[in-house]
């Protein structure tokens, strides 16, 4: 059985529809963390549906970190006005400056990444193994961890969220892809600090 204070809580942690929360509830026999498992699967699958909408509306959010030695300028976009404007747009793009200046990314997904630095990547890390004596099969299964976890260090998307480390930065973007209805993209970024 699922009580009303279960969903209400599950609506407050992930920004989801009254419904959908009872929905996952009750497919999650009332775990709490279950369901919101569930509600983040159908947000990926939600987000993956609209990601080939046109976004040509959206803003620039700039953050200063206290002190102005430290700031961001992102520009975050989706697909119309209306929802630029809505207060849950500007806390997702203002949080994203704020992840920009605290963890210094440099590329926004991995798909940013030079072919050359990515190349350069996996070198070092395959000299590693080797000095290691990885060998085969072994050394790709590595390899694809390492670069999972230099992708995190160095993409935005990838970077855990500093406010909550389970989530990460595309996580935050598509669950508001699913709460605001539109496909929402991390254009671009800088970073400027003293």
């Amino acid at each position: 059985m699922v009580t009303i204070d279960q969903i209400t809580k599950l609506r407050a942690d992930t920004g989801a529809g009254m419904m959908d929360a009872k929905k996952a509830l009750q497919e999650a026999k009332g775990d709490f963390d279950k369901a919101v498992k569930i509600l983040r699967e159908q947000g990926l699958k939600i987000a993956q549906g609209k990601s080939g909408r046109a976004t040509s509306q959206g803003l620039i959010e700039a953050y200063i970190h206290a002190g102005g030695r430290v700031g961001a300028l992102v520009q975050v976009v989706c697909e119309t006005d209306f929802v630029a404007r809505t207060d849950k747009f500007k806390e997702l793009a203002h949080d994203i400056a704020m992840q920009v200046a605290a963890a210094n990314p440099q590329y926004v997904s991995p798909t940013d990444v030079p072919a050359k630095v990515l190349e350069q990547e996996k070198d070092i890390y395959r000299k590693q193994l080797a000095d290691d004596g990885k060998k085969g099969d072994m050394v790709e299964k590595i390899l694809d961890g390492k670069l999972e976890k230099f992708f995190s260090e160095v993409c935005l998307l990838k970077q855990p969220y500093i406010k909550d480390d389970k989530k990460k930065i595309e996580d935050l973007v598509n669950e508001a892809v699913t709460t605001l209805g539109e496909n929402i993209k991390v254009v671009n970024f800088s970073r400027f600090s003293l």
